[in-house]
């Protein structure tokens, strides 16, 4: 659903427009209400509701919870905020996560398929380049892509 790089820019107030491309394909799912949360607050990932309570739901259908499911559901509270988009596209990004995340200015709008992450640019440029994917890597990747393509 989401995918690709689309650079946008956090104003002052906090608010962010969803680049053209995910807007596009927020309006074709008819989504509007979005959870934003990090694990860490290195980054805002962006979830589209529906999506962020399939993960709750898969976390809290044993009925148990084991202490890293408590603490990735500890983190992703502390750092949550259930958001509406508006017409224009645009919602408020957390004070929180904006610090903490340093997200100001220009910033990476990022594709994860079933949600969209956003990255401090200056950071995130650095960390690509600083631990590039290897040869090895990709041929891995790629036979596990096959793998998943042949279940189909």
């Amino acid at each position: 659903m989401f995918r690709g790089n689309h650079p946008a820019r956090v104003e002052e107030s906090g608010r962010i427009k969803l680049p053209t491309a995910f807007k596009e394909t927020a309006d074709q799912h008819n989504l509007v209400t979005f959870y934003v949360t990090s694990t860490d607050g290195s980054s805002a990932e962006i979830w589209p509701l529906n999506e962020w309570e399939k993960v709750e739901q898969a976390l809290t259908s044993e009925g148990t919870l084991d202490e890293l499911t408590e603490r990735f559901m500890t983190a992703t509270s502390y750092y949550g905020q259930e958001v509406k988009m508006d017409a224009q596209g645009r919602f408020v990004l957390p004070q929180l996560l904006r610090a903490s995340a340093k997200l100001s200015g220009d910033v990476a709008v990022v594709g994860k398929t079933k949600y969209l992450e956003i990255y401090n640019l200056e950071k995130i440029e650095q960390a690509i380049q600083a631990n590039p994917v290897t040869k090895e890597e990709r041929n891995r990747i790629a036979v596990a892509s096959r793998r998943m393509a042949a279940n189909v």
